[in-house]
């Protein structure tokens, strides 16, 4: 675990970006190595069920993620930690990492991100587009539907000047079934 007598940083890359649910003192766009975004994670709580998942974000191996780090003061440490774990480890679908990130302004700061475990049974790997846009279409869970989190996550990323050509196709093709 972390030292959290100092400021811990936290990456996100999905729902994290546009929902972080805990306080920050600072919000930089960041870059990670290593990893990029991928709808490789079934959802059987937060945007599915197991008899109808859902498919949301997961890190997985390889390339460069644009996406979000916030700084949390050593007050709001633990505390953020402990919601961050009851949010993303429901199912253990996810590992806990401190990894290096590179902020906008070139700083470079270690960064708790959640990293999807490919041997989960959750974890979907690489889905064909269509079983990847039935998923969305279908998912529904505690957290809401399925298509308004890949929506917000496409929003927010534009709003950051981040072009992710998959969640176009899949926003694209949401938008003309509505």
């Amino acid at each position: 675990m972390k030292d959290l007598t100092e400021d811990l940083w936290v990456f996100g890359y999905g729902s994290l970006m546009w929902r972080p649910g805990f306080p920050f003192v600072e919000r930089a766009h960041a870059h990670l190595y290593g990893y990029h975004r991928s709808l490789c994670v079934f959802s059987h709580v937060h945007r599915g069920t197991p008899e109808h998942p859902g498919l949301v974000m997961g890190l997985d191996r390889g390339g460069r993620c644009h996406g979000v780090a916030f700084r949390v003061t050593p007050e709001e440490a633990e505390a953020t930690v402990q919601y961050l774990r009851e949010r993303e480890q429901v199912t253990s679908v996810y590992l806990e990492r401190h990894l290096p990130v590179r902020l906008a302004d070139a700083r470079r700061v270690r960064a708790l991100a959640y990293v999807v475990d490919r041997n989960h049974g959750q974890y979907a790997g690489r889905l064909s587009y269509d079983e990847v846009i039935r998923f969305v279409r279908q998912g529904q869970g505690i957290s809401g539907r399925n298509p308004d989190y890949v929506r917000s996550t496409y929003e927010h990323l534009i709003g950051m000047h981040v072009v992710d050509p998959l969640l176009h196709r899949i926003v694209t093709d949401l938008d003309q079934e509505t």
